[in-house]
Parts: C-alpha cells; sequence; structure tokens
C-alpha cells in the first residue's frame, strides 16, 4: 500500500520534480518558447503546424521523436515500471545527466540537437517510475497529478476515506515541479543555457545517491510495488 512508501521514493520524487520543472523553464524561454518536458504542446503545436504548412514540422515531429527514444531508453535499462530497489536506476539517471550536459553544449553553440538531446533526458525520466502500489507517479508533468487530486477530493465528498499519504505525495511532486519551474526561470535569466548544468549534475547526484543507499541497505530484488 502507498501508506508504507518509503522515504527514498518520497525525496526521489521530489527532487526528480524539481529536475523536470528546472528543465521544463529552460525550455520555455529559451527552447523557441517549447516544453520538454511533457509532449501535450508540441503534440499540439504539430497538428497545427501540418494545417498551416509551417516550417517546423520536421523539427517538432524530432522532439516528440526523441522523447519516445529517451523512453525507449528507460526500458532497456530498467526493464520494468514497477518500483523495486537495486534496479538499474542510477545507470539511467547518468544517462540522463550527460543528455542533458550534451542538450547544454549543443544548444550553446546555436544547434536544434539540443533541444531533442533535453527531450530525450526528460523522456527517460518520466519512464523511469511509473508506478507505486497502483498509484500512477509521473515527476516531468503534473496535469495528471492534478487530475488525481481533484477526483480524490470529489470522492471524499461522497463521504469516501480520503488517502491522505497518496495526497501527501503528488502535493510534494507538484510543489517539487513548480519550485524547479522558478529555479530554471532564475538560472536561465542569469547564465541563459548553461541553466541545464544545474539540473544535468542533480541527475548524477541522484545516482550517486541512489547507489550507495541501496549498497548500505543490501535489498537487491525487493519490490516496492
Amino acid at each position: 500500500m502507498i501508506s508504507r512508501l518509503p522515504k527514498w521514493v518520497e525525496l526521489g520524487a521530489f527532487f526528480l520534480a524539481v529536475l523536470a520543472g528546472s528543465v521544463n523553464a529552460i525550455g520555455l524561454l529559451g527552447f523557441q518558447h517549447q516544453a520538454v518536458s511533457h509532449l501535450s504542446g508540441t503534440a499540439t503545436l504539430l497538428g497545427a503546424d501540418l494545417i498551416q504548412g509551417n516550417s517546423d514540422i520536421l523539427h517538432l515531429a524530432f522532439v516528440l521523436l526523441s522523447f519516445i527514444v529517451g523512453s525507449a531508453l528507460s526500458g532497456v535499462l530498467v526493464g520494468n515500471t514497477a518500483l523495486k530497489l537495486g534496479r538499474n536506476y542510477s545507470f539511467a539517471l547518468i544517462l540522463e545527466g550527460a543528455l542533458l550536459f550534451a542538450a547544454m553544449v549543443m544548444l550553446m553553440k546555436g544547434s536544434l540537437s539540443g533541444h531533442y538531446l533535453a527531450s530525450a533526458a526528460c523522456g527517460l525520466q518520466n519512464a523511469l517510475v511509473t508506478t507505486y502500489s497502483g498509484a500512477l507517479i509521473r515527476t516531468t508533468h503534473v496535469t495528471g497529478l492534478f487530475t488525481d487530486i481533484g477526483i480524490m477530493l470529489g470522492m471524499k465528498l461522497r463521504g469516501h476515506v480520503l488517502d491522505r499519504r497518496r495526497l501527501g505525495l503528488y502535493c510534494l511532486i507538484i510543489g517539487g515541479f513548480i519550485g524547479g519551474g522558478a529555479l530554471g526561470s532564475l538560472l536561465y535569466l542569469e547564465i541563459s543555457f548553461m541553466a541545464l548544468v544545474v539540473p544535468g549534475s542533480m541527475a548524477i547526484l541522484l545516482a550517486l545517491a541512489y547507489g550507495v543507499y541501496v549498497k548500505i541497505n543490501g535489498r537487491y530484488g525487493e519490490s516496492l510495488g
């Protein structure tokens, strides 16, 4: 049950949300005002451009494809959507950090490939953590979390018991995403695309912290979901 959610999952989800929020803010301010941590806006723009015949069609399609490629990398490295201590999250997070650093370098050179690398990094992260005890956990976008909170509150009005731990988790992730957006905006205004060094470093530090935690606890293969 989610009431037994380990603290490492809560902390990891929070910091991943901060990471994604900062990348998304940098994207909105610098990647031709495009979100990169989720694809709803990009897919809408692609549909509009197909009708209007704009020149961004191929670029937008590559952003979408890059997100899928990043998710596929997570599938190769982690191999499952349910959380389990000891799975290869560390290497996946290191790869995400490397993608963000590469995106920073390419964007500083004015190359659109930086958009694709950042999108792949977000796709990889989004696929890393998906379910825990039946609760959907996303860290790169918050639309579903706001929807779930609304449903939970509606069910409470119908007399159902409110799952306070799940509500707390969702609020923690949303707060992290918003805080990350503020951080990314501040950094971008100060140092432009070099701001990506912060979320890139965060991914690598999270990988190291997770690796140390697994080594200390020594519980490889323990299922959490």
